[in-house]
């Protein structure tokens, strides 16, 4: 249920930036994202942590990791201002395929030829939702598709950073780290719209919902391993797929579902090796 929830998080976070995107800068909406949780995690965890908190023993790779995801932030977000949540979420589910290629030359673990394989099937998923000749824009898939890599080398740097920091402390300089890298792009905020209470209310949301997933992710791991937990988020493009329907009123076409379920065949695939092995 806790990996259910945090999946329900993510997805409403994706909503919530593509519907204000249309009217606001995405890098301002990626600011606040990050700010909310920085100001949270600091004002709740740093009274009771105390110096604990910002303690870390490998502070190059916390920056590191933090700026994938902030750029993973740009991309996503970016890139599903102008494409339907089904196919943008589906196309962002090609990182797992992305992480087990990638876990033989960063990480040393094993890649056989089947993994190979698969990544290439789902990669055929890829193209049939993003087909040259279909009504998707080119420049948002690619932003899709570079979001897939930055995220699968922040996998990699979190499985990395995971022996040794602890997981509040890496969440609280992921927000500190995304806000400080995302006000690079506050300037253009001068020449948006002032948003009113309800929109500076989804605005807020933002932080909130990202905080309350990845807490919720953690909480997870906590209680389940992960090759129990991996197949599960694919529940996100059932998520991503309703809230694209009831807010913008998309639904995909065959080609999308086809594609998608490429995609999703892959990855659970990928994990059902990786949990024989």
């Amino acid at each position: 249920m806790l990996m259910l929830a945090a999946l329900f998080c993510f997805a409403v976070l994706d909503t919530t930036g593509k519907y204000l995107s249309q009217r606001y800068p995405v890098g301002v909406l990626v600011w606040a994202r990050y700010l909310v949780p920085a100001i949270v995690l600091g004002a709740v965890l740093y009274p009771r942590m105390g110096r604990t908190l910002v303690v870390t023993a490998r502070w190059r790779l916390q920056i590191v990791r933090a700026a994938l995801l902030a750029g993973v932030s740009f991309l996503i977000m970016g890139g599903l201002r102008t494409i339907p949540m089904a196919e943008g979420t589906s196309l962002f589910f090609i990182t797992p395929l992305i992480v087990t290629l990638l876990a033989g030359p960063v990480l040393g673990e094993r890649v056989t030829g089947a993994h190979w394989l698969l990544a290439l099937f789902g990669f055929s998923g890829v193209l049939l939702i993003a087909r040259p000749d279909g009504d998707l824009p080119l420049m948002p898939v690619l932003m899709l598709l570079a979001g897939s890599l930055l995220y699968a080398l922040y996998q990699l740097a979190t499985r990395t950073l995971a022996p040794t920091e602890r997981p509040l402390t890496t969440l609280f300089y992921t927000a500190l780290i995304g806000a400080g890298i995302s006000s690079v792009a506050l300037p253009a905020a001068a020449h948006s719209d002032i948003p009113g209470w309800q929109d500076t209310l989804l605005v807020l949301s933002l932080g909130v919902s990202g905080m309350a997933g990845h807490f919720l992710l953690i909480r997870a791991m906590a209680f389940a391993p992960a090759s129990t937990l991996s197949p599960l988020i694919y529940v996100q493009l059932v998520w991503a797929t309703l809230m694209g329907w009831l807010v913008f009123g998309d639904l995909p076409g065959a080609s999308a579902i086809g594609g998608a379920a490429i995609i999703v065949a892959s990855g659970l695939l990928s994990a059902w090796l990786a949990h024989r092995r």
